[in-house]
C-alpha cells in the first residue's frame, strides 16, 4: 500500500486527493478555493464529511500550508513522511513533453521556461511543487500535462493562420489545456454507457473559472478551444477567450500601455470579470442575474453564446457525435447555465433533455432523455485520480 498526493493547481484553486495506491481509494480530499480574493474557502473531507473554513488565502504557498497541516490535524497521516509520492497537474507542457514525466532540473527549468505560455498557471504550479518539496523533501515527484492529452490532435486544428515559420522557429500552435480533465470524462462516459470509447465521438466541456472544449473521435482528441496559452478559446472567469487581434493594438494605443500591462488586460481583468463588472466568480455573476443586474444578465448570455458556437462546430466537425459531457466547477454545478446551453442546442444536435434530471444533478447523471440523438451527461471530473495512477505507474510504485 502507498500513500500517493495528487495535486491539481488552478489559477483560483489548489484542489488535492491523498491516495492509498494502487486500490485507488480515496483517504482524504479537497480544496482551497478563491486563493488571490479578499476571502478564500479551505475545506477538507475525510469519510463523506467536510469540513470548511473561511479564511484569507492570499497565495498557493499557503494554501500548501492548509492542506498539509490539515492531514496531520485530523489524522489522516500521523507524519508527512507517511507520503510516498506526489503528482502535480502542469498546464503547459508545450512541445517539450507529450506525456507525464518524473521530475527532475530539466524539467523543472523547462516548465519554467514555459510560463509565459500559462501565466496564470505553470508559475502556481512550480509554487505548489517547490512548497510540497520542502515539506516532504524525500519523496518523487510526477508532473502530469495537461497538454499531452491534445497532442493527437492533426495540424489542420492546432496551427494558426500565421506565416509557418512561426511555427517550426517558435512552436507557435494550439496546445490546449484541461487534458487530464477531458481525458477522464470521456472515458469515465464510455464505461457508463458500456461502449467502447474507441468506436465512440464525444465533446466534453469543462467548464470552470478556466474553460475548455473539446472534440474527442475514437478516444482522441481532435480539437480543443483553449490555444497557445490558456487565454485562448471561450470566455472565461478573468480571460477574455478568443477576440480580434486588432483589440490589443487598437487598446494598447489607446490606453498606452506595454504589452505585460495589455496581459494583465487580458488574462485578469476580462471574462466574467470584464464584461459583468463584478466577479470572475459565476456564482457571483449568477446571484446578481437573477436579481436583476443587466450587465450580469448580459454576461451569462456572453458566456452562453461563446459555448454554443464552439460545441456546435465541434459537431460538425464529428459529424456525429454519441455523448456531450459538463464537468469542472460551473459545469457539473450550474443548473440554469447548462438548461440555457442546451436549449440553445437542442434544435440543431436534436437534444431531448430531462429537465428533472438536470436540476437534481448528484454525481455521475445522465441528463438527456432516452430519445435523444446525444447523450447529454454531468460527470464530475477527477483529474486527480488520472495524477496518481500516472505517477504510480511512472514511479513504479
Amino acid at each position: 500500500m502507498t500513500k500517493v498526493i495528487s495535486v491539481n493547481s488552478g489559477s483560483s484553486s489548489l484542489k488535492f486527493q491523498l491516495f492509498q495506491m494502487p486500490e485507488e481509494i480515496v483517504l482524504a480530499s479537497g480544496q482551497a478555493e478563491r486563493i488571490g480574493l479578499p476571502m478564500g474557502v479551505f475545506t477538507i473531507k475525510i469519510n463523506d464529511e467536510k469540513t470548511s473554513i473561511e479564511t484569507p488565502i492570499p497565495n498557493h504557498n499557503v494554501a500548501v500550508k492548509f492542506l498539509l497541516e490539515a492531514l496531520v490535524s485530523h489524522n489522516i497521516v500521523k507524519s508527512l513522511d507517511e507520503i510516498e509520492a506526489a503528482g502535480h497537474r502542469i498546464v503547459q507542457g508545450g512541445a517539450y513533453f507529450d506525456q507525464s514525466v518524473k521530475v527532475d532540473e530539466d524539467v523543472i527549468a523547462k516548465v519554467d521556461e514555459l510560463c509565459e505560455l500559462a501565466p496564470l498557471h505553470n508559475p502556481a504550479h512550480l509554487v505548489c511543487y517547490r512548497a510540497f518539496k520542502e515539506a516532504l523533501p524525500n519523496i518523487e515527484h510526477v508532473f502530469v500535462f495537461d497538454t499531452a492529452f491534445h497532442q493527437t490532435m492533426g495540424p489542420e486544428s492546432y496551427l494558426f493562420p500565421v506565416p509557418y515559420e512561426w511555427y517550426t522557429d517558435y512552436k507557435i500552435r494550439r496546445y490546449g489545456a484541461h487534458g487530464t480533465s477531458h481525458q477522464y470524462v470521456s472515458q469515465r462516459v464510455a464505461e457508463l454507457m458500456h461502449k467502447d470509447i474507441n468506436d465512440m465521438n464525444i465533446i466534453t466541456c469543462h467548464l470552470g473559472n478556466g474553460a475548455s472544449i473539446s472534440a474527442i473521435r475514437n478516444g482522441k482528441c481532435i480539437n480543443t478551444s483553449m490555444g497557445l496559452t490558456p487565454l485562448g478559446g471561450i470566455m472565461m472567469g478573468s480571460r477574455s477567450g478568443d477576440i480580434d487581434p486588432t483589440v490589443v493594438f487598437y487598446m494598447m494605443k489607446k490606453l498606452a500601455c506595454t504589452p505585460d500591462e495589455m496581459d494583465v488586460y487580458l488574462n485578469k481583468k476580462s471574462g466574467m470579470l470584464g464584461v459583468s463588472g463584478i466577479s470572475s466568480d459565476a456564482r457571483d455573476v449568477q446571484k446578481a442575474a437573477k436579481e436583476g443586474d443587466e450587465r450580469a444578465k448580459l454576461t451569462i448570455d456572453l458566456y452562453i453564446n461563446r459555448v454554443i458556437n464552439v460545441v456546435g462546430g465541434y459537431y460538425m466537425q464529428l459529424g456525429h457525435v454519441d455523448a456531450m459531457v459538463f464537468t469542472a466547477g460551473l459545469g457539473e454545478n450550474d443548473i440554469k447555465m447548462r438548461a440555457d446551453i442546451l436549449d440553445a442546442l437542442k434544435e440543431g444536435m436534436h437534444l431531448s433533455i430531462n429537465y428533472d434530471a438536470n436540476s437534481n444533478v448528484n454525481g455521475e447523471t445522465c441528463i438527456s432523455n432516452e430519445d435523444s440523438s446525444v447523450a447529454v451527461w454531468v460527470i464530475p471530473t477527477n483529474e486527480e485520480l488520472v495524477i496518481a495512477r500516472d505517477t504510480t505507474r511512472i514511479l513504479g510504485l
